[in-house]
């Protein structure tokens, strides 16, 4: 198969285009890198004018303070317009999310049409934001959600900017063409599959692909002190309830000053990212998910103990009596007595290593992974 992936938020299209090529399949990746993340495309829709030249940046500032308006939206959506022509002959084409082309709705929407048009098929992921799960974090339904800090008035609505124009017309318009023009949706965890279930919607959940065969597992060995990493992007702070773990650490690094290292990193590149985490036994992830995200797998697969979404939820999904990882909890006491716990033994730091690298090859392996879409996509 001809495959298109458009998108790219966590390295998951990436690691799912390893997993098909190994499968004999040819694979596209478009998309913008992710801001700061820089993650690898074949095609870049970056918008570089309004990013890389201050005084146009500068100037889209202006214009977006003043009225509201996008211009690097709207370069986005000019630059995929300008690839359409090789965007051709594909078999199958997957939306990282029905905004992953990152323009105003309705130049989006435009160019939808024009690629569907002049391929065969498309699918949509779930694996973020998007209308559906941004209206069901709303419900109240949920212990706890991302929109947590802004449910409760603990952090402005302009923190959530991002999360809450899904709610508007033009999006949930956008959503509502790519899902009945979709041959099936897909879910990627617990945190997406658990509300789109509730709301009623046909989806099928495939865990994301961790390429495994490139990731080295380094077994901990604490020869002195247990080092903690926490990499802040400050994009998704509050969402990830971040504050929990830096209160927590303030109180650990007076605990056991002599016991931890604490490495405290913010909005570095992908390929810096994972390297500045190497030396860590303990890693951590965010506190309002139930289940694991891309960045919390791909450590685990390291062997690292990561305090993540690893909620009653996820358990019972995979049917794990042990922990493979740490199910932070928004809470700072309860992540205090986590690494308390961890500090003061060891061991267990181990012994809960070696299971969450072993977790991460029955459970996300690439290529049995791509191979899951691929029977989706085909239905």
């Amino acid at each position: 198969m001809k495959i298109l992936l458009l998108g790219e938020y966590s390295r998951l299209h990436n690691s799912l285009k390893e997993g098909l090529t190994a499968l004999g399949h040819k694979v596209i990746i478009v998309g913008t890198g992710d801001n700061f993340k820089k993650f690898d495309t074949d095609y870049s829709i970056y918008p570089k004018l309004f990013n890389d030249y201050w005084f146009l940046r500068k100037f889209k500032n202006l214009i977006y303070k003043l009225t509201g308006y996008n211009l690097e939206e709207t370069e986005k959506g000019y630059r995929f317009n300008k690839l359409l022509p090789k965007l051709r002959g594909f078999d199958h084409i997957q939306l990282i999310n029905s905004d992953a082309v990152e323009s105003q709705p309705k130049h989006a929407l435009k160019l939808y049409k024009k690629l569907l048009n002049q391929n065969r098929q498309m699918s949509l992921l779930i694996c973020g934001d998007d209308t559906p799960i941004i209206e069901y974090c709303l419900s109240g339904n949920l212990k706890y959600s991302i929109l947590n800090p802004y449910l409760e008035k603990r952090a402005p609505e302009s923190d959530f900017t991002y999360s809450l124009k899904y709610l508007r017309p033009a999006y949930k318009k956008l959503f509502e063409w790519v899902k009945n023009n979709s041959a099936c949706l897909v879910t990627s965890d617990l945190d997406y599959e658990v509300p789109m279930k509730a709301m009623g919607y046909k989806t099928n959940f495939i865990p994301n692909p961790i390429n495994t065969d490139n990731i080295t597992y380094n077994q901990p060995e604490i020869t002195d002190k247990i080092v903690i990493f926490l990499g802040i992007n400050r994009l998704s702070y509050v969402k990830k309830g971040i504050n929990f773990f830096e209160e927590a650490l303030t109180i650990i690094q007076e605990k056991y000053r002599d016991k931890v290292e604490i490495i405290i990193t913010e909005n570095v590149p992908y390929n810096e990212y994972i390297k500045l985490y190497d030396r860590a036994h303990i890693l951590l992830d965010q506190t309002y998910g139930y289940d694991q995200g891309y960045n919390a797998l791909e450590a685990m697969a390291k062997g690292k103990v990561v305090f993540t979404g690893a909620e009653t939820e996820f358990t019972q999904q995979y049917s794990l009596t042990e922990r493979v990882a740490i199910n932070a909890l928004p809470n700072t006491k309860a992540i205090v007595n986590e690494l308390s716990y961890l500090i003061e033994n060891p061991s267990e730091i181990k012994v809960i290593s070696l299971k969450a690298r072993a977790f991460i090859e029955k459970e996300h392996n690439y290529i049995k992974i791509a191979e899951k879409y691929l029977k989706a996509w085909t239905l």
